[in-house]
């Protein structure tokens, strides 16, 4: 009878575990919640800084060897 109150004992205490580990994680998702709402957001209107004035579609090429490539096509 002894073995079983271990056993019985041993299993409250893994409940125990798992139900603060449930309510620590649901308070770290409120508090992720609070602050993601509180977080200055960029209005959709916005451009990004990092994409400001790129243009969709072929870009110039950044070393300036347009010429070079315009010259060998029209030599062949």
């Amino acid at each position: 009878m002894a073995n079983r109150t271990k056993v019985t004992q041993q299993k409250r205490a893994r409940e125990r575990a798992k139900q603060e580990r449930m309510q620590e994680k649901t308070r770290r998702r409120e508090e992720a919640k609070t602050r993601k709402a509180n977080e200055p957001h960029q209005p959709s209107g916005d451009e990004d800084p990092d994409i400001a004035g790129i243009i969709p579609g072929p870009q110039p090429s950044p070393w300036g060897d347009d010429d070079l490539v315009d010259e060998e096509t029209t030599e062949k």
